[in-house]
């Protein structure tokens, strides 16, 4: 079909458009798009926004990488919340590893951004701001409802964290409430009858772990008590803190789940500590397989998540989701029977 000579052809928006739009210099126009520290944040984000919505290349105008990558990820770690935000959890290296390597088979660069949300505000400000064609967010923290709102505005993200009721975003992470099951149900097989759980329910995984704990028990026939949760924090130290002091207290228990292996690993220093043994005395189950876990003494039992898996799928679902909706998914858990629990 021959072209219609009389069809105006789109004008190719420049700076000086962007600049009369927002009521700002050129100059103030190039610092912003280039991220100069000059320029204040709401004043970034009102030009970046204002490039998208007219389609102003950007990205061209940045310096070319050195391979030439066919798309760009930026990946954003939440304020630290319970466990999300802590970027020296070994777990969040496995996963950023997972990523990575999904990432290089689809031709992507990856960036690293230095930029932790604790708002709506702040998660619209790193999506606008954003060079990237899509962002990765690693654990939702307490920002549910914000990536709910922020999902209405821009999709161009994905999370990994829980799936939660009512959510309007995508989702990529393990099946919590089944691991926490798993554990907790080898548990009882192995004759433990009085299991605390050690983790801070206020992150939603933890939270989903703990039902699937809560679960296990009711089907074992076990009454659930009060002071048989711990909301420690996703660190050695808290954890090994909190089962010393019920140590001290004189609180028995010959089982513990933990909701991550830094937390088990302060477990068992506590009760080592105390003169307990482990598994003899308590059995001990962890959760994340993280290269450690079957390097401490005893060796530990330890829910798996599929990290090269959960890294896929976070990339595919960012890169070939082209705008579109896009399907929450859980990777399966998988029982690592260790020394820890004796069997």
């Amino acid at each position: 079909m021959a072209k219609n000579s009389n069809q105006p052809e789109k004008r190719t928006t420049r700076l000086e458009d962007l600049a009369e739009r927002a009521g700002v210099s050129i100059s103030t126009i190039s610092r912003a798009l280039n991220d100069s520290p000059a320029i204040n944040r709401r004043t970034k984000q009102k030009i970046w926004e204002l490039a998208r919505e007219l389609d102003y290349p950007f990205r061209q105008r940045m310096p070319a990488g050195p391979i030439g990558a066919e798309a760009t990820i930026a990946v954003v770690v939440p304020e630290p919340q319970a466990r999300d935000g802590h970027i020296y959890d070994p777990f969040f290296f496995e996963l950023l590893a997972g990523v990575a390597e999904a990432a290089r088979d689809r031709n992507c660069d990856v960036l690293m951004s230095h930029i932790t949300p604790t708002t709506y505000d702040d998660l619209a400000f790193a999506m606008s701001t954003s060079r990237a064609d899509g962002v990765i967010f690693i654990g939702q923290s307490s920002l549910h409802l914000e990536f709910n709102k922020l999902a209405m505005k821009d999709s161009r993200f994905v999370v990994w964290g829980a799936e939660l009721p009512e959510q309007a975003y995508c989702s990529i992470g393990s099946d919590n409430p089944r691991g926490g099951w798993r554990a907790t149900a080898h548990l009882t097989r192995l004759g433990r009858d009085k299991i605390l759980f050690l983790g801070d329910t206020e992150a939603p995984e933890a939270m989903q772990r703990y039902k699937g704990y809560l679960e296990a028990l009711d089907q074992a026939g076990i009454e659930a008590r009060p002071d048989w949760y711990l909301p420690v924090h996703f660190e050695v130290e808290s954890a090994e803190a909190a089962v010393h002091s019920l140590i001290e207290r004189g609180m028995d228990f010959n089982g513990i789940v933990a909701a991550s292996d830094l937390i088990a690993l302060g477990a068992i220093r506590a009760i080592e500590a105390s003169g307990r043994r482990v598994p003899q005395d308590v059995s001990v189950v962890g959760y994340d397989n993280v290269p450690f876990s079957r390097l401490t003494r005893p060796a530990l039992t330890t829910i798996s998540q599929d990290t090269v898996k959960s890294g896929r799928l976070l990339v595919s679902k960012l890169i070939d989701s082209q705008g579109g909706s896009r399907r929450s998914e859980r990777s399966p858990t998988e029982l690592i029977v260790r020394e820890s629990c004796g069997a």
